[in-house]
């Protein structure tokens, strides 16, 4: 388990990792903001900009969604356990962190198979000393794996909250990626969640993708909203539905409803 470990590993000597390939778990990285990327992952990053400038709006948006999805799950849900698939690069307001503020004896499992978000993961995911932070290297095709290991860290005999954002997009099998969410759903007791977004597609997006193939760099497949919408049948789909993750429950501001991007959403409850 994760209680605050440190790591003296600097990013060049980490095994398994090359750098002059992007990675786009590190463009995310960059476009959010953060420290955790190489040259590579900056100059394709750079390169989809010119091509799809509203990515970054896509990469906040979809943080933003996460934020506001936790914080109702723990405080109108009142869910205290989090299975996050597809960790990511740390940043700010990670699953943890958001739910822990909230509720200090929240329970998290973090899942990803990078081996950077394995170091960064062990090094800075430490949570609240009330609660627990757990990271497993696994990915998610290994649902079964996956469940018998949030098992061992979370109550199965309660409420768990589901977190797949951003992570099916790089399933390109449309059944096999059903498939997944129904097992690790199914795995769940009765009133858990389950929170999940996706890429939409664009020709904006579309020239991204050709970038990304072009680079070396893994691919995802953007889905339609009904295709997205599929992953949620059989569930509660909570109000207001599938929709752009910049207009899930979001903030009132003075100047409207935040402008749609190209990434939707949904949070629904398994009865």
């Amino acid at each position: 388990m994760t209680e605050g470990a440190t790591n003296s590993m600097g990013a060049g000597e980490i095994p398994g990792i090359d750098t002059a390939v992007p990675h786009t778990a590190r463009v995310w990285n960059y476009w959010l903001g953060g420290k955790d990327n190489y040259l590579a992952d900056r100059e394709l990053g750079d390169q989809i900009v010119k091509v799809f400038p509203a990515i970054v709006d896509v990469a906040r948006h979809s943080r933003a969604f996460l934020r506001r999805a936790v914080r109702y799950l723990a405080e109108e849900a009142g869910v205290r356990q989090y299975l996050d698939i597809g960790t990511g690069l740390p940043t700010a307001d990670n699953t943890h962190e958001v739910v822990q503020r909230i509720a200090p004896d929240s329970r998290v499992v973090y899942v990803d198979n990078d081996p950077l978000v394995l170091v960064h993961a062990r090094a800075l995911l430490a949570g609240t000393p009330q609660g627990v932070v757990d990271y497993l290297d696994a990915d998610v095709r290994e649902p079964k794996a996956i469940l018998e290991h949030a098992a061992r860290i979370l109550d199965f005999g309660r409420p768990v909250a589901l977190m797949l954002l951003g992570v099916m997009e790089h399933i390109e099998d449309d059944e096999q990626a059903y498939a997944i969410v129904r097992e690790l759903v199914d795995g769940l007791p009765s009133g858990s969640y389950l929170a999940l977004n996706d890429a939409t597609p664009s020709p904006e997006r579309e020239e991204a993708l050709r970038l990304c193939r072009e680079s070396g760099s893994e691919c995802i497949v953007p889905r339609t909203p009904e295709q997205i919408a599929r992953f949620f049948e059989g569930l509660e789909l909570l109000p207001p539905g599938v929709v752009s993750a910049s207009r899930w429950r979001a903030e009132q501001t003075p100047f409207g409803e935040p402008p749609e991007v190209e990434t939707y959403c949904g949070v629904a409850r398994k009865p």
